[in-house]
């Protein structure tokens, strides 16, 4: 199976580094780094972009149409929470972005793990309801994107009639779906809708007891692929790049000990506190247990910001990075996120030194497992 890379593009230059509430799914728009930070990837070999979704930030869909306006192969991956916007209107959109990207988008289906995130946007269903209603909203969303004929639904939260839509999305048979839960709630769903499974990144051996949970529970008609977040940090030698993510750590534990804007620190709650994302949580567990797992999976900074999003790095050398990449992919990963603490030169890094080598790899196992067959 061939490997996919995705990056992540944000609005503004900014990262973990640069404060303890900044995002990089939030904040102003700097039209001109969009465009940059995007041909960025689409220079360096990324399939894919991830734009982020929160509960302050920029409409990701405006954002994906505008950076796909300033490229022309990279694909946008467009982060979503169900329960806002509804299902029939959201696949209209979607279909008719992807008729005007000449179909190089897909859907990233966040269903929420802060109440605090989803009460800003008026919802307060708890964490379990959630996922029952992501269910309801995927089924009405991928039947308007492929109904040839006018339905009709109707389930606990929604109640469409003669549902149908004119425009149909370019790719066959549907836009792809991405999703993202680690929750007991979250896996048959994801099971049931997604073309590619989203998992933060675990070692090795938690990340294949978690496909074997999601193909478990999978309807035999369906095969969805597996994709791991990481955040590489990458050195000439491999002492340099330990000498960087202990600089980074430093840094990050710095800003979220000090005091912004007359608020106390930030740091002993988020140590303190269990988030109520699963993902987090398991994230934080795995920081409890050991600040290295497998070859170099480091996992302090998940622990410095309560796991909040995609945090535990991969740190070494682009060929030891690269190898270690590889080893997910022996895992069963086909789909690889990979983002930095400095994004923008980060992404230029990771596109010349690290991309090539994993596509390399790869094609190297493919063309001697056709020879074997």
């Amino acid at each position: 199976m061939p490997i996919e890379f995705i990056g992540m593009i944000g609005t503004r230059q900014i990262s973990e580094l640069d404060g303890p509430r900044v995002a990089i799914t939030g904040g102003s728009i700097d039209a001109a780094y969009v465009r940059k930070f995007a041909q960025a990837h689409e220079n360096g070999g990324f399939d894919r972009v991830l734009v982020g979704y929160g509960s302050t930030g920029p409409d990701s869909l405006t954002v994906a149409s505008f950076a796909a306006a300033a490229t022309e192969r990279l694909k946008f991956l467009i982060a979503h929470r169900p329960g806002f916007v509804a299902p029939t209107l959201f696949a209209r959109k979607t279909a008719t972005l992807d008729h005007f990207t000449n179909g190089r988008i897909a859907v990233h289906i966040i269903t929420g793990g802060s109440d605090a995130e989803q009460q800003r946007d008026g919802d307060w269903l708890d964490h379990d309801t959630r996922y029952r209603r992501t269910d309801e909203y995927l089924d009405i969303v991928r039947r308007v994107w492929i109904s040839e004929t006018p339905f009709d639904y109707e389930g606990e939260f929604y109640r469409v009639k003669d549902a149908y839509s004119d425009v149909k999305s370019l790719q066959q048979p549907h836009i792809p779906v991405y999703f993202g839960g680690a929750s007991g709630a979250a896996v048959p769903v994801g099971a049931k809708h997604s073309d590619v499974y989203a998992m933060w990144g675990e070692p090795i051996v938690a990340i294949k007891e978690r496909i074997r949970e999601v193909k478990a529970v999978t309807p035999p008609e369906r095969s969805p692929r597996f994709s791991v977040s990481l955040r590489p940090i990458l050195g000439d030698t491999e002492e340099k790049a330990w000498q960087r993510a202990h600089s980074i750590l430093s840094h990050v534990k710095e800003i979220r000990a000090a005091k912004t804007d007359n608020q106390p620190p930030i740091a002993p709650s988020l140590n303190s506190a269990r988030p109520e994302a699963v993902g987090s949580s398991r994230l934080l567990q795995f920081a409890q247990e050991s600040e290295i797992f497998d070859k170099r999976l480091w996992t302090p900074i998940a622990a410095a910001t309560g796991a909040y999003g995609n945090t535990t790095a991969l740190v070494g050398t682009p060929e030891q990075v690269a190898e270690s990449l590889v080893d997910y992919y022996d895992a069963g990963v086909t789909t690889l996120l990979i983002r930095g603490f400095d994004p923008l030169e980060d992404a230029i890094a990771y596109g010349r030194d690290v991309i090539p080598l994993v596509r390399a790899e790869v094609q190297r196992r493919e063309r001697q497992a056709a020879v074997i067959a």
